[in-house]
């Protein structure tokens, strides 16, 4: 949806970062709770335009939000000339009717048809960067049966699309630190995984990530989502940190996880405006040193819960 000679925004939040060779801001956007506004859709692309607005040029998707919603409503809202990179995601498809809304989709050939899914709902020829949906780390469903997948059969068919153009670049996510040290040599440009201030499990697959030149892209930045995940705004230290600061304890997580690492790109998801300007606002947090170090020792308390793909 965006050339990477896309004009920019007259300023990113939280600054300027790296997606497969594209300069974006910092703070995205997370895309997956525009599903609860499929009874108005003129709300969704309000949010969209006001993202950009505000200077989000990274929108993060899938097929499987809102089966096929949500990626309707991106094409509608977000042209060319905005310079949006927007990503997607594969490795689930919508599940109408099920327990839950999704269901996995591992296989290659479930790929693949999430693939063409993308490109139609999005209008597109190409998908800037599609992120691969493993099973093996942090909340979510689990794999059996045919949906045990091993990873060479789906980076396989993942690197045939790259080669025949429908994907520009090729990501992961929800991967353990064994699966992305197998996929580094097809070049993935991003990892998206489980991750906050009181979440830290992956942070071996974060210094990976950085010693790689491989964009980190934690989602429940601020936990709480699932059961099982604790919530940043519940800890002390960060509840101190924002009355100091004079913001939310919210911001006090969004601003850390940036402080955290430099190679770090947020896409804080939310269908209100409001939450969307407090989420981009975080990006001018400024943590002193005494501050920084009390949130560096709250110790990560994580528990992947059950929901979420």
């Amino acid at each position: 949806m965006a050339s990477p000679h896309s004009p920019a925004a007259s300023a990113r939040p939280g600054g300027a970062g790296l997606l497969a060779g594209r300069t974006v801001s910092r703070i995205g956007y997370g895309a997956m709770q525009l599903a609860r506004l499929r009874a108005d859709r003129d709300a969704g692309v309000a949010i969209l335009r006001r993202a950009v607005d505000l200077g989000v040029d990274h929108i993060d998707t899938a097929n499987f939000y809102g089966d096929g919603f949500v990626n309707r409503l991106i094409r509608e809202a977000v042209r060319p000339a905005d310079g949006v990179t927007v990503v997607s995601k594969v490795g689930a498809t919508a599940n109408p009717g099920g327990p839950r809304p999704l269901r996995l989709a591992q296989r290659p050939e479930e790929l693949r048809a999430e693939v063409e899914a993308n490109l139609a709902g999005l209008g597109v020829e190409q998908l800037a960067v599609v992120n691969l949906r493993r099973a093996d780390a942090g909340p979510g469903l689990r794999p059996e049966g045919d949906q045990v997948v091993d990873l060479d059969d789906q980076l396989a068919v993942m690197t045939t699309l790259r080669d025949e153009g429908k994907i520009g670049a090729i990501g992961l996510s929800s991967v353990s630190l064994e699966v992305l040290r197998r996929a580094l040599p097809v070049g993935p440009v991003c990892v998206q995984n489980a991750y906050s201030l009181v979440a830290r499990d992956d942070d071996e697959v974060l210094e990976l990530c950085l010693a790689e030149g491989i964009a980190w892209v934690p989602y429940f930045p601020l936990g709480g989502a699932v059961p099982g995940l604790p919530k940043v705004t519940d800890e002390p230290a960060v509840i101190a940190a924002a009355e100091v600061a004079g913001c939310t304890p919210a911001q006090i997580g969004l601003a850390w996880i940036l402080r955290h690492a430099p190679h770090t790109l947020l896409i804080p998801g939310t269908a209100d405006a409001g939450h969307l300007q407090a989420n981009v606002d975080a990006g001018a947090v400024e943590l002193d040193d005494k501050t920084l170090a009390s949130l560096d020792a709250i110790s990560s308390s994580g528990d992947s819960g059950p929901d979420r793909a």
